[in-house]
Formats: C-alpha cells, sequence, structure tokens
C-alpha cells in the first residue's frame, strides 16, 4: 500500500546482511579449497565489539579438533579500545558452533594426508559474527606459480578484449 504522501514504499532486500569483518587470502594462494562450510563462533562481549570494528586476523590460524570440538586457534582479535581490566587475551582459542555431524565430517578428512582446516574469512551476516571454514589440501610451489601464470594470462586477455584488439 502507498504512503499518504503518494510514494511507493521502498523495497527491502531480501536476505540476511552481510559484512566481511576479515579474510584470509593467504589461505586461498598457499591451499587449494576442497570444501567450505560455514560456523558460528564462541565470543565474549568485548571480543564482539572488537570484531564488529574489523580487528580481526586470520593470518597463520587454523581449526583443530578438540574432544569432539572444533576450536579456532591463532586467530588474533585485538583487544577492544573502550575495554577495561576484563578485556579478552587477543590470541584465545575460540570454540566453534558446528553440528556433530559436520565436525565428524572435519576431523575425518583432516585426517587424510596433506589436509587440514582453514578458516577463511569472518563476517557479520544480521547480528550474528560467522566464520567461513573450509577443508583444504596444501598446494605445492609449482601449483602456486600455475595459479598465478593463468591469472595474469586471464587479466591480459580481458585488457585485450576490453581495448577491442583481437
Amino acid at each position: 500500500m502507498p504512503k499518504p504522501n503518494g510514494k511507493p514504499k521502498p523495497v527491502k532486500e531480501k536476505g540476511p546482511h552481510h559484512r566481511e569483518l576479515a579474510s584470509n587470502r593467504r589461505a586461498r594462494h598457499d591451499y587449494e579449497i576442497l570444501e567450505t562450510f560455514e560456523a558460528g563462533i564462541q565470543l565474549t562481549g568485548t571480543e564482539v565489539k572488537a570484531a564488529r570494528m574489523g580487528k580481526v586476523q586470520l593470518k597463520d590460524s587454523f581449526v583443530e579438533v578438540r574432544n569432539s570440538e572444533a576450536w579456532l586457534v591463532n586467530a588474533h582479535i585485538s583487544p577492544y579500545s573502550h575495554g577495561n581490566r576484563e578485556n579478552h587475551p587477543p590470541e584465545r582459542d575460540r570454540r566453534l558452533l558446528l553440528k556433530k555431524r559436520q565436525i565428524d565430517r572435519l576431523f575425518g578428512r583432516s585426517q587424510l594426508k596433506g589436509q587440514t582446516v582453514v578458516p577463511l574469512s569472518v563476517y557479520l551476516q544480521g547480528n550474528w559474527i560467522k566464520v567461513e571454514i573450509a577443508l583444504a589440501q596444501g598446494k605445492k610451489q609449482y601449483d602456486k606459480r600455475e595459479a598465478i601464470r593463468e591469472r595474469e594470462l586471464d587479466r591480459e586477455a580481458a585488457a585485450a578484449v576490453k581495448a577491442g584488439r583481437p
């Protein structure tokens, strides 16, 4: 129904609000991504506030399974600037919230040679902070070079098409 002034009501976007807080670009370079999962993360109050400000670093972090629970290890969330003595330690292990079946699958697959579980990004979905984790296999040096070479060739081809050259 239109508003009284005759203007139609704005249409809201469908789907949850999604804002990336941090990404692990190095993981996509060093690993071949086999499968991705979305996990919740258990945070304290000051960690949530710091994460919303984008003070998250995923460099050198990984996921470990202990006692049938998934843990995010070595992720750095800087202390909240307005926190007090109850502020969180920046590099504590944080529990990931996954279903039992997902944890068992990740644990079983990560036992295979050369496979590991790495976080790809931390993002805000509505009011929830989520972590995208991936089952990944390490790349060899020549695989990394090949990926860079392909990316450069694609970039050159796109530039040639844009310029109108055959």
